[in-house]
């Protein structure tokens, strides 16, 4: 494999990656996991949304290797794949309360 396409597969996994990022539900997943492991039901309740969405949020999340699972019994339980994850998140978070900090004093300052 060439460099020129070593760099778009890099691109397409960074995609595939955000993409699993842009549903708020999924991102309400991820930091209820930062808390702890949870199973499907645990993650409903916390999250207020329906088992079948959260399974289906999940599966989205485990294919693009943000969770993993394990199986204890019948009861399947979720655990953030890597807690950088939300080191990442954060830094987003901080990227953009600044952002918006910036914009909010150039409106002000363009309204007197």
């Amino acid at each position: 494999m060439n460099l020129e396409n070593l760099k778009q597969e890099l691109i397409n996994l960074e995609a595939g990656f955000c993409s699993a990022l842009s549903d708020p539900s999924r991102l309400l997943i991820l930091y209820i996991l930062d808390e702890g492991d949870k199973n499907v039901g645990e993650l409903s309740e916390q999250a207020k949304i329906s088992q079948s969405n959260v399974s289906k949020h999940l599966k989205i999340l485990k294919e693009k290797g943000l969770v993993s699972s394990s199986k204890s019994g019948t009861v399947v339980t979720y655990s953030l794949a890597d807690k950088k994850l939300i080191t990442a998140l954060d830094l987003l978070r901080s990227i953009m309360a600044e952002h918006h900090a910036n914009r909010t004093v150039i409106i002000n300052h363009s309204n007197p």
